[in-house]
């Protein structure tokens, strides 16, 4: 295997697997598979650039190395705030991560820019074939807690050694309610993460031809992943995709109630039709539950944000040091190991307000670039090339993505895993990728 087909190995099974939290090991702390994969593709780009003698680096990943120095000079100065070695071994696992992906989306970002347009899509295909397959398992691990059993165990334990089953929210007549986790850490983090390729296949399935036979799938794909955004019962995936929605009304608000798009929101609303008509009782009390307010859940949601100004008041500018929201926590009710339920939250108690106002800087530029994909789209279609019916969507689907996700992180944290840097190295190179068209045309 020559070292370019390593390369792309190592690449494509990265963005496969980015959602497979749980398959890890826990080795001198806990290694994800990402984390393995992410290494090996580090590795292959570093030794083929090396082996090049090439070092040209695009605009965009320059940027984003620049953002990279600047976040871990905020994390580093944090890191004198940090008072116990428990601390400090969080601040470690946290710094770790942090390496590891925005190295990540650098190279990523560098990779793409030198491949081919069909590359971008095959890319964009593993992806979000990896969250396909992660929504399929859990479908099974859901049909196999109904008749009992544990997928988590008959599967996953035997490779990784670890213990992990579905979610069980609670019991209607002393039947269990399931929430699908599938290979995800928390049925909301698969429902945030099903945000991300519903808000950007949408508009791509809107736009394409009639002809198209890849249309019909991807009408199946969404019809698909929206069932198992139901199925998490996640408020926060929903709150996600109402706001990316509100996002493609901008450009697609025709489309979005013509009849292609009717067709595979019929088709879900069969599903849970039928699985209603079956138990009606059930549903409606699982449904009364997740709509209420005033619940212990909601409230512990809205009371994470009262512990902004406790920190504030003691170390405002940055913070009490990366991913120590935890040890703080801890600290504070004696329950340990519990996370912030805001990326918000976790972003200004551990780097305060110098490191917010960085991570905001970041998430500002990614959006600027894909206006400047929007445009780009815009100009492709004033040229005549057939290609503005692919590039506009996609920008579009990606700019509703990015904001449905920051959404759903107010009230949940997604924002640091892997997928969602892997979203954002898609996102930074639509405008470099489609833009030689452009020069070209």
């Amino acid at each position: 295997m020559t070292r370019a087909r390593v390369t792309d190995f190592f690449f494509f099974a990265t963005l496969f697997c980015v959602t497979f939290e749980k398959v890890h090991w826990n080795v001198a702390g806990t290694v994800n598979l990402a984390d393995i994969l992410t290494t090996l593709f580090l590795i292959a780009f570093a030794a083929r650039r090396l082996g090049s003698g090439d070092p040209w680096l695009p605009r965009t990943a320059i940027v984003v190395l620049a953002f990279f120095g600047l976040l871990l000079l905020v994390y580093l100065v944090g890191f004198f705030n940090i008072q116990t070695h428990e601390a400090l071994t969080q601040f470690g696992k946290g710094m770790a991560k942090f390496l590891l992906h925005f190295l990540f989306l650098a190279a990523g970002v560098a990779y793409l820019a030198r491949r081919s347009e069909r590359f971008y899509w095959r890319t964009l295909g593993w992806f979000v074939a990896g969250l396909v397959a992660n929504s399929l398992y859990g479908v099974v691990q859901l049909l196999d807690a109904r008749r009992g059993g544990n997928l988590d165990q008959t599967i996953l334990s035997p490779l990784t050694g670890g213990a992990s089953s579905i979610n069980v929210y609670g019991a209607v007549a002393g039947e269990s309610v399931y929430r699908p986790n599938a290979l995800t850490g928390d049925p909301n983090h698969l429902g945030v993460m099903l945000v991300i390729p519903l808000l950007v296949l949408t508009p791509i399935y809107l736009r394409m031809e009639k002809t198209n036979r890849l249309r019909v799938w991807l009408g199946i794909v969404i019809a698909f992943l929206l069932v198992v955004e139901l199925a998490t019962l996640s408020r926060s995936g929903v709150l996600g995709l109402i706001v990316g929605l509100l996002v493609l009304v901008v450009p697609y608000r025709r489309r979005l109630v013509s009849r292609e798009m009717l067709l595979p929101v019929a088709g879900v609303g069969i599903v849970v039709l039928y699985e209603f008509l079956k138990r009606p009782q059930f549903f409606e009390t699982v449904l009364r539950s997740r709509t209420q307010t005033g619940g212990g859940s909601t409230s512990v949601h809205f009371a994470i944000y009262d512990f902004i100004p406790q920190i504030l008041h003691s170390h405002p500018l940055f913070g009490l040091g990366l991913n120590n929201f935890s040890i703080y926590y801890e600290f504070v009710t004696g329950k340990t190991n519990w996370g912030p339920h805001s990326f918000y939250v976790a972003l200004m108690v551990e780097t305060g307000v110098v490191g917010t106002l960085a991570f905001f800087a970041f998430l500002g530029y990614v959006f600027w670039r894909l206006r400047v994909a929007i445009r780009l789209g815009r100009a492709l279609a004033a040229a005549g090339d057939w290609v503005a019916l692919r590039v506009r969507p996609l920008a579009w689907g990606a700019t509703a993505a990015l904001a449905g996700t920051m959404a759903s992180n107010a009230f949940y944290l997604t924002m640091q895993f892997y997928y969602f840097y892997a979203f954002i190295m898609l996102a930074l190179a639509v405008p470099i990728v489609f833009g030689r068209r452009l020069v070209r045309s």
